[in-house]
Order: C-alpha cells, then structure tokens, then sequence
C-alpha cells in the first residue's frame, strides 16, 4: 500500500491511500502538486468532557459541532475531488481512499482526542457495499494504519472505526465515508464489556468472546455468513432489527494484527453483509458499522476485535427508534427475533 501524507492549507494532516487497483493520479509525487488552496483559518475548536458522577460515564460537550457543514448538495460535497472552480477538503483530482482530521471535531481542545474521516471513495454516489474486494481492502489497511498512529499519540486511550450510513442515523454528509476517533477515555460500552470478560476469566477460565461465537457457530440457527477466518452472526440477544457481529476465528486485539489473508477475507465478507442488509429492503438501509477494537494499555488479553453492524430500519418503511425504555433507561427491546433476522439475511 502506497502512502502519502500533506497538509491542507489550515494546518490538518490528510493522507492519501493507495492498494493492490494501483497508482492512480492521487499517488506519489502528483498528490503533492495538489495543494489546498482555500486559505482557511486555523482550526480553533474546543471540546469539554464532564463526568456523570451517578454512571461514572464521560460527556463530551462540543458546542462548536452545531455549525458544522450539513446534506450539501452533491455539486456542493466537501468530500469529492476537488475541481476547476471548486475546491474541497481533497485537493487532488482523484483518489482512492483520503483520510483527513475533522474540521469540526468532537474531540480537541481540552477535552483530548483527535477526529479523522476516511473518504472510502471519489464516487459521491457509491457506497462501502459498491467497492468491490480490493478497493475494501485498501480501507481497512488504512483503518489499520491510523489506528496503529493514532493509539501511540499522548493521552490516548481507545482508537474508534466506525461508519453511519443514511440520514435515518443522522448522517450530515452522504459521500461514502467513515471516522475514527481516537479517545482519551474508554467507552462505557467497552469498560462494560472488559469487566465482564475479566470476571467471567476470573471464574472459569475461559474467554467470553470466544464463548460468544463458538456458541452462535454451533447452534447455527443466528450464522449469517462464515469464511476460513471470519464467521458472522446475529447476536442471541440483538438489540437492532437486523444486527450483525462478525468475528475473526483467531482472536485478535485489533485491526493491525490481523494477517494478510484474514484481512483479504474480512474485505470480502464486510462487502456481502453490506450488500445482505442493502437486499433486505426496496431502499438502502441506514447502517451503523462499528469495529470495536481492545483499548490501548488495558484488557488487550483478553479483548477480541469485531465488527457489530446494525440497522436501525425493521420494515421496508418503519424505524426502530431509541424511545422511552431504551433511550430513557437503557432497556432494548426487539421487535425480531434474531433467528428470524438471521435466516432474512441468508435468504437476502
């Protein structure tokens, strides 16, 4: 994978990724021709984090996200290669896979943390699902890259990939793209889950991941897909219509230490499940894709990588919303079950 790192006219970093399609116009020297010619003004934005003392759970307030760019029209993408007459956050006229630092961050100042997007593609119109294997691949090497950059940086504690798909999620861009966020504090859902993997090592011995998925495996009725390498399936206690956990059979902390051919045949099978939940319905589907990777300095022994992939849509033209009872006190409650959502997705 090619590399290429330069800075737009504000002070960001943006990184150019190239894979196995080869050298395009955005690579090597060429990319550096391209420099941003805006003239923006240094980012001043600043985050706070405070802490909910009765959940000892952190808040990030950053006020400074209300004005941030919002559905432009598509002549108007700040993610599309820029133009004659149009300039955007891309210099160059074509890429394949850009990463950038987020303008309107929702982690900096001093709250901590850094905010980065990942353009999955040029093509406004496309999504993760239309890629194709090795375009897929080459974002996850980039996903792996800056993780493994990001998690080194002070005051780090967890690097976050994730994509939301659909202004249904509240998406304010719909170029395909994703973040990552490095975070300068664990997650409540990770520091959850870490504790229970420990106490469950504690009494048995055992790694609870590992439990997870060989128990789906052998059951066989929630397997949506499986590989040599990766198997997925729908969680026995889903909390989204239709959610997807995929899995690696070696369990790993993180997206870096994967091998060459367990990330070649994730590449292959993130695209089928995408195209599985496109299927599902006469429009695409909202998505959230969260890959949920071992924190920096802790649990890494015991913390398995994997992907959770949900939509929020359960019929062709009805939402699942986040109401009273999950909203208000964390409760779920499914309308399907996930044996009947399992069985949808191998038939879609």
């Amino acid at each position: 994978m090619r590399k290429t790192r330069t800075t737009l006219s504000d002070g960001r970093t943006l990184i150019y990724y190239e894979g196995a399609e080869g050298a395009g116009p955005a690579a090597g020297g060429p990319v550096r021709e391209h420099a941003d010619p805006r003239g923006l003004s240094p980012v001043a934005t600043r985050s706070e984090r405070r802490h909910d003392r009765l959940l000892d759970e952190w808040v990030v307030v950053a006020s400074h996200r209300q004005g941030r760019t919002h559905l432009p029209p598509a002549d108007q993408c700040p993610l599309c290669p820029s133009a004659p007459g149009r300039a955007t956050e891309i210099p160059a006229p074509d890429y394949q896979v850009a990463v950038f630092e987020n303008r309107f961050p929702a982690l900096s100042g001093p709250g901590g943390g850094r905010c980065e997007v990942v353009c999955f593609s040029p093509d406004h119109h496309a999504s993760y699902a239309d890629l194709g294997p090795a375009r897929a691949r080459t974002v996850l090497a980039a996903l792996a890259d800056r993780t493994a950059e990001l998690a080194v940086l002070p005051g780090v504690e967890q690097v976050f990939c994730f994509e939301n798909r659909g202004p249904e999620i509240g998406v304010t861009l719909t170029h395909p793209h994703g973040q990552v966020y490095a975070l300068p504090v664990l997650t409540p859902r990770t520091r959850r889950m870490l504790d229970t993997v420990a106490r469950h090592h504690r009494a048995t011995g055992r790694n609870l991941f590992d439990e997870v998925r060989d128990e789906a495996l052998a059951d066989g009725r929630r397997v949506v897909a499986a590989g040599e390498h990766w198997s997925a399936f729908v969680p026995e206690a889903a909390r989204w219509p239709y959610e997807v956990h995929l899995y690696p059979h070696r369990r790993v902390p993180d997206l870096p230490a994967l091998t060459g051919s367990e990330q070649a045949e994730l590449a292959v099978l993130q695209l089928d499940l995408l195209g599985r939940l496109d299927r599902l319905f006469p429009t695409p589907a909202p998505y959230i894709s969260a890959w949920h990777q071992a924190p920096v300095r802790t649990g890494r022994e015991l913390y398995a990588l994997h992907l959770e992939l949900f939509t929020t849509r359960r019929a062709a033209d009805r939402l699942k919303y986040p109401a009273g009872t999950e909203s208000g006190m964390g409760q779920f409650i499914n309308d399907i079950a996930p044996e009947q959502a399992a069985a949808a997705l191998r038939e879609a």
